[in-house]
């Protein structure tokens, strides 16, 4: 039986093997479910050397999305550690390798076959992997057996996807590949794209909920400590800025200081920024009271603060300094994502200038409880692709007659292009042509929904803009929200390379 060690453990292990001449191979993965393709790999591993260390990916590590890994690391270390090729099992704590390599330095780091070629790998790291493990002195070497999934096996037989979604997932896979996802994907690092919209700072205050104060209706909360997340456009921005270096985020920003710094601290190495700065307007911040329940890693809002202007409109120098530079610098661009939140940026001359000027452009019009009823995105009439949710759907066709279905195409005949329904934990529909598709969603496990929509949005129009299908962005869109639903506000962007391994596992039916 192995022996399961951490990795200070190991380096008086690997000293003490050293001194005796022996040769260890390192293999490395997630090992989710391990099957005979597996114990082959293992086996034909151990005989290029002396010693077998087998490390796996810490859970919170592991890209293949929600709900994945199926099994914990402590369940995945002993079903490894009872295999009787294997001498060692290590937890690797990051999402590269890296830090496994350096502590055991292996004379051999040992891939299946299916690594062999670099343009193959999604995440682009064996190479380096490769580099690091010669650097100590180490070679690489692939395995030649049968190759097996532990994805492919979890999808077919354990409930990791609901039925709707595996038969969903089936239909889709017959038209579309994980080798078209990349080539659409790979299309988009070569755009040139313009985000416009509110500039948001998400304020999540932490508190334990105590009850009911005890001489009024409101709550009683003892606070624990607030964190602050870039939103609105800034969101969309840095989930672009994965999938293009050319990303440029335009609007208008109060003079905060500590904001300003903020943005450079965070955004400066990820994308050009086109701020006008204003001394009359203060930056939007939106506080929320939230509550975390640690066990399921939920955030429960508890009640919501913002500091928008009434009226909701920005004085007139910085409106046509806006303007001024937008007229200059929409041309530009390839791709205009707007995001109209309703808080006074995109005023009557603004919408018009982007829907005259943009090549291609992508609308999201969101109604919230500060514009409720007065933003509407029929106010718009032109989009290449746009995206909403029932609500607004809702509100732009308010006749009680009117089904969902009838309302989504007579809003894609208005616009004239592609759109998205976005529907919750229901999924999602796509319009192109007048013709719709569904799609459910690809997770149910959520930690916090605000900014899946905006994800969903930033992904699906962006597929769009590089020719693929209305239900290709849907699908891609429904993994960005996926995946959004699970970070704390908009605490972290959406990766490329998560992306791409969710699809993977998605694809894997």
């Amino acid at each position: 039986m192995a022996q399961i060690v951490e990795k200070i453990e190991f380096r008086e292990i690997r000293k003490k093997l050293k001194e005796k001449n022996k040769k260890i191979v390192l293999c490395h993965g997630v090992f989710d479910l391990v099957h005979p393709g597996h114990i082959i790999h293992f086996e034909e591993a151990k005989k290029l050397g002396d010693v077998l260390v087998v490390s796996i990916t810490a859970s919170e590590y592991v890209r293949k999305g929600p709900g994945r890994p199926y099994f914990d690391d402590i369940m995945r270390q002993k079903f490894l550690s009872a295999i009787q090729c294997i001498d060692y099992v290590m937890l690797s704590e990051g999402y590269t390798v890296d830090d496994i390599i350096e502590v055991v330095e292996p004379d051999v780091y040992v891939k299946g076959q299916e690594y062999a070629k670099a343009e193959d790998d999604i995440t682009g790291k064996i190479t380096e992997e490769a580099a690091l493990v010669q650097a100590h002195g180490g070679t690489i070497a692939y395995t030649k057996g049968q190759v097996f999934s532990s994805t492919r096996l979890i999808n077919q037989a354990l409930p990791s996807l609901g039925d709707e979604v595996k038969s969903y997932l089936e239909r889709f896979g017959q038209t579309c590949t994980l080798s078209d996802i990349k080539k659409y994907t790979e299309a988009m690092r070569h755009l040139k794209i313009l985000v416009i919209g509110d500039v948001i700072i998400d304020e999540y205050i932490y508190c334990n909920v105590q009850g009911l104060m005890s001489k009024d209706m409101g709550y009683s909360t003892r606070y624990k400590y607030t964190e602050q997340y870039l939103g609105g456009s800034l969101a969309v921005a840095r989930h672009l800025s994965t999938f293009s270096d050319q990303v440029t985020v335009m609007g208008v920003v109060g003079s905060e200081e500590a904001i300003h710094s903020r943005l450079l601290n965070d955004l400066g190495d990820k994308m050009r920024m086109d701020f006008v700065y204003s001394p009359q307007y203060d930056t939007i911040v939106k506080k929320r009271y939230v509550s975390l329940n640690e066990k399921r890693e939920e955030v429960h809002k508890i009640f919501a603060v913002n500091n928008l202007p009434e009226p909701m409109v920005l004085d007139a120098e910085s409106a046509q300094q806006f303007h001024q530079r937008l007229q200059e610098k929409l041309a530009l661009y390839d791709v205009v994502i707007l995001c109209d939140f309703g808080h006074g940026l995109i005023d009557r001359n603004i919408m018009e200038l982007i829907q005259e000027k943009a090549r291609f452009l992508a609308v999201n019009c969101q109604t919230n409880s500060s514009n409720y009823g007065k933003n509407l995105i029929t106010k718009y009439r032109r989009a290449d692709a746009f995206a909403l949710d029932e609500k607004e759907l809702g509100l732009a066709f308010s006749d009680y007659q009117s089904e969902e279905t009838a309302a989504l195409k007579q809003l894609a005949n208005h616009l004239g292009g592609m759109g998205w329904l976005t529907k919750g934990a229901k999924g999602a529909i796509a319009i192109e042509h007048g013709n719709l598709l569904d799609c459910p969603a690809f997770t149910l496990k959520v930690k916090d929904t605000i900014g899946a929509g905006d994800a969903f949005f930033a992904l699906a129009s962006l597929a769009a803009s590089v020719g693929a299908s209305a239900e290709v962005g849907m699908f891609l869109g429904n993994i960005a929200g996926a995946l959004a639903a699970n970070i704390v506000g908009n605490k972290e962007s959406i990766e490329k390379i998560n992306v791409l391994k969710y699809a993977s596992t998605l694809l894997n039916i």
